[in-house]
Order: structure tokens, then C-alpha cells, then sequence
């Protein structure tokens, strides 16, 4: 199996981690806590070896602990799914998202999330070299509660974006989620539901949420093992650059490259329904065998077509989870 993991040099890691909290304490606050998270992975990465191969690596899990450390711990006090649902059962779309937001947040989510998957990307370069990657994605769509009781939770983009920034990931590219569905260890038969109004309740959220997980039941599918095909994927697209307040979203593969949903950016940003899903994927990427930061990654020309098929990706995250309108979401184009 494949391991990113941290033994015995943990100690010596937090140790060196304290000597950089000490820099950026006196020189600025800026984001710190992030800063601090990605100066934590870098130390821990290099100091763990990362010789196995990509047909060893594939289709198997990963231990990676240290890029889900902004996750924090799920409480035994905290909701299950089936409890999230009644609780939020009389709220508004907005008080609703609300409760989202504060439940993920805060760590209430199944542990199986948790434990990170490779998946293998490639291309070739614009000079002709190929270019090999591996993402670490989450195996299935965000839920709220408990590995025995949850409920896959679809958000608007704001939220999306809030918490994946939080946690230290990012949202799919297009290509990426094609490359997900390919190397899947369960493929899901896409099931909708009628359209409609009811779409967006809490009801369709759970009924659909039983539709997959029965389906998973029949298949003998294992929770942390890779699964697709049972949600549309909110997607990053430079499409949200010029369609400003915008969601984007696709997916839903019958088979592959036959997705329900073509890349859209018909709805709003606030809006969501029952069949899509938030799939995770860490900021953090191999490149030819290097650990790079995956925003970088997707800015430069020479390697954002390993990760997009839309080229370079100029929409600024950090923006996008907090804009309010259109404007500010304009005003970060480019970055």
C-alpha cells in the first residue's frame, strides 16, 4: 500500500514547525494559520520517503495524516446524518446553509473522509515531456456525521469553497473529476429524482442519500475505498471568471465520458440540490515525483494542463468563499 505517513520524526518536525511559527508570528498575521498548516506539511513530507511506484500506489489507500490535519476531530456529541436532517428540517435554504457551514466546520464528518486516495494524472508537456501527477482526493462527496450514520450533503459555492480552504484542499477540475470516475473503485449508477422545486429540500437530500447508499449495500461497496457516479461534482472552472456569481458543476458519469451534466454555470453561486456532491481534494500535489502546492500548480502554464483541460486556472479562491456579489469575485480575476 501506499503511505505518506509520519513515525518516529514527527517530533522533530513540530520542532522545526515552531521555529517558522516564530518568524511569521513577528513579521505578520496574514493568513497565518494557513501558512503555518502548509509550512507543517512541506517539513513532514520531506522527511517521508515517496519511492513507491505509481502501479503500486494505484487504487489502494492513502495514510496521508498530514494533509488532513486542518480537519479537525469529530466530536461523539456531534449529529449524525440522520439527526443533522431533523435538525435542519424546518430551517430556510439560508439558515440551512448556515448549519452546514457550522457542522462541517467544526469536524462533523465520517471519519472514512478522512483517509485520502491517490489518483494518477497525465499529459504531455507544451516542449513534449510527459508530466505525471497524483492528487490525493477525498473517496467520496462531504457528509455530515458518524461512518455508520451520514448523509453526503450538498452546499452552495461559497460554502464549498469556505470549507475546502479551511481544510486545506481544493475543488476538482473537470478533468480531474474524469480521471476519478476512470480510476474508481465503485462506479454508481446515476439515480435523479424528479425536478423540480423538492430538489433542493432536505427531504430529496436524504431520500437520494438512502438511493446511493443502498445501491452501495447491493455492490458490496467499502467505505474509504474510491466511489463516483453517485453525484454531480462543483467543480473549479475559469468559466467562474467570466461568469461571475456562478456555480459550476458536472458530472454524474453513466459511463466514462458519458456524463449527465455538462460543464454549467446556469445556476447561481448560493445555489444547490440534491445531486451535488463536494469532493475534496488536497492542496497539496505530486508532480514528476516533487510535492507542489496545487494552486501553483494549476497557475503555470507549463503544468496546469496535467490538472485542467481548460489550461491555467485564474479565479482567486480566497475571494470566491467570502465575496458577497459579483464585484469582489471580478476584482480577483487574474490572481
Amino acid at each position: 500500500m501506499y503511505y505518506i505517513k509520519i513515525t518516529t520524526r514527527w517530533s522533530y518536525a513540530i520542532k522545526l514547525t515552531y521555529h517558522f511559527d516564530v518568524i511569521l508570528q513577528g513579521g505578520f498575521t496574514l493568513r497565518y494559520s494557513s501558512i503555518r498548516r502548509h509550512l507543517v506539511v512541506v517539513i513532514c513530507l520531506l522527511v517521508t520517503s515517496l519511492s513507491a511506484s505509481p502501479e503500486q500506489r494505484r487504487g489502494t489507500t492513502v495514510g496521508v495524516e498530514e494533509l488532513t490535519r486542518g480537519i479537525p476531530a469529530r466530536s461523539g456529541n456531534d449529529l449524525t446524518g440522520s439527526q443533522f436532517v431533523r435538525y435542519v428540517s424546518k430551517m430556510n435554504p439560508q439558515e440551512r446553509e448556515q448549519a452546514i457551514l457550522e457542522e462541517v466546520s467544526k469536524g462533523n464528518l465520517p471519519e472514512f473522509l478522512r483517509k485520502l486516495v491517490p489518483v494518477e494524472l497525465r499529459c504531455e508537456s507544451t516542449t513534449g515531456k510527459n508530466l505525471n501527477a497524483t492528487i490525493f482526493v477525498t473517496p467520496d462527496y462531504l457528509a455530515i456525521g458518524s461512518d455508520s450514520d451520514f448523509l453526503r450533503i450538498p452546499m452552495n459555492l461559497h460554502t464549498a469553497v469556505t470549507i475546502a480552504e479551511r481544510f486545506g484542499f481544493v475543488l476538482p477540475t473537470r478533468k480531474m473529476v474524469d480521471a476519478i470516475y476512470l480510476q474508481s473503485r465503485y462506479r454508481l449508477s446515476p439515480q435523479p429524482l424528479p425536478a423540480g422545486p423538492e430538489m433542493r429540500s432536505t427531504g430529496f437530500y436524504w431520500t437520494h442519500n438512502e438511493m446511493i447508499e443502498n445501491q452501495a449495500h447491493a455492490i458490496g461497496a467499502r467505505l474509504g475505498e474510491l466511489v463516483s457516479g453517485d453525484k454531480k461534482d462543483v467543480v473549479m472552472s475559469n468559466r467562474l471568471a467570466t461568469h461571475v456569481g456562478r456555480i459550476a458543476i458536472y458530472g454524474w458519469h453513466r459511463a466514462p465520458d458519458q456524463p449527465i451534466q455538462p460543464l454549467s454555470t446556469v445556476h447561481g453561486a448560493n445555489y444547490a440540490d440534491y445531486s451535488h456532491g463536494i469532493r475534496l481534494i488536497s492542496e497539496w500535489a505530486l508532480i514528476n515525483g516533487k510535492l507542489e502546492p496545487i494552486h501553483d500548480l494549476l497557475r503555470d502554464p507549463s503544468t496546469a494542463r496535467v490538472f485542467s483541460d481548460e489550461g491555467p486556472i485564474h479565479v482567486n479562491w480566497s475571494l470566491l468563499a467570502t465575496a458577497p456579489d459579483a464585484t469582489a469575485i471580478m476584482a480577483g480575476r487574474g490572481n
